[in-house]
């Protein structure tokens, strides 16, 4: 008899454990290593880099500057309204990690900020910033500035840009005569506001979210 009551206790525990380890699997907040994240395109600083002082302004008219970093992780695409190809591509994607965090993982979603800093200050108006990137997400902020403002910026995260001459446009038409080149890297800020790393092109939802839920989950 009371090697039955063993046996069925010891059952007991054992069922008990295995319970315990599939809920922490559930809950457990999915992580990549610094391998996975290689080779997926995405680099992190061995030491985040802090940022000196700059002067923006988003496009509800307020300033952006280095206290707007601060508090939440900052995923930066620098960018221009009028970019045909990656731009959009790369604030969509953005877009599908939001709306994944805030599915998957509310908690999480309040602290992922998406930032969108032109690159084409002649062209992008903080109204056209404004509109361009609500049609991505309500939550996301367009940022601009003069070009030396920006370079104040853009400099000390590793990103560059310069305006490229195309043929001229067709006489009355609307057409740009020039476009932007500018570094296609997502640019990661933890919330001290300090550079953390990059994302490199191609992007990926998916890369993004758990790249983004693993720095939280070790910061």
């Amino acid at each position: 008899m009371q090697s039955i009551k063993s046996t069925v206790g010891l059952c007991v525990i054992f069922i008990s454990i295995v319970l315990v380890m599939f809920v922490f699997s559930k809950l457990r907040t999915p992580q990549l290593s610094p391998d996975e994240m290689r080779a997926q395109g995405v680099f992190i600083l061995p030491t985040p880099r802090d940022i000196g002082p700059f002067q923006l302004t988003d496009h509800t008219g307020e300033t952006f500057n280095r206290q707007s970093l601060e508090g939440h992780w900052s995923f930066i695409f620098f960018g221009f309204t009028n970019c045909p190809d990656v731009c959009p591509t790369s604030l969509s994607v953005l877009g599908q990690v939001e709306n994944q965090l805030k599915r998957q993982a509310p908690e999480l979603a309040n602290g992922f900020k998406v930032r969108l800093v032109s690159v084409d200050p002649d062209a992008d108006t903080l109204e056209r910033l404004g509109a361009y990137v609500s049609a991505f997400s309500p939550e996301f902020l367009g940022v601009r500035g003069e070009r030396a403002e920006l370079v104040q910026f853009t400099d000390q995260v590793n990103v560059a840009f310069a305006k490229v001459p195309l043929r001229s446009p067709v006489e009355g038409s609307d057409a740009q005569s020039y476009t932007v080149d500018h570094t296609g890297n997502i640019v990661i800020i933890n919330p001290r506001g300090h550079y953390h790393g990059f994302i490199k092109l191609p992007h990926k939802a998916e890369t993004i979210r758990l790249t983004y839920q693993t720095l939280d989950a070790q910061f």
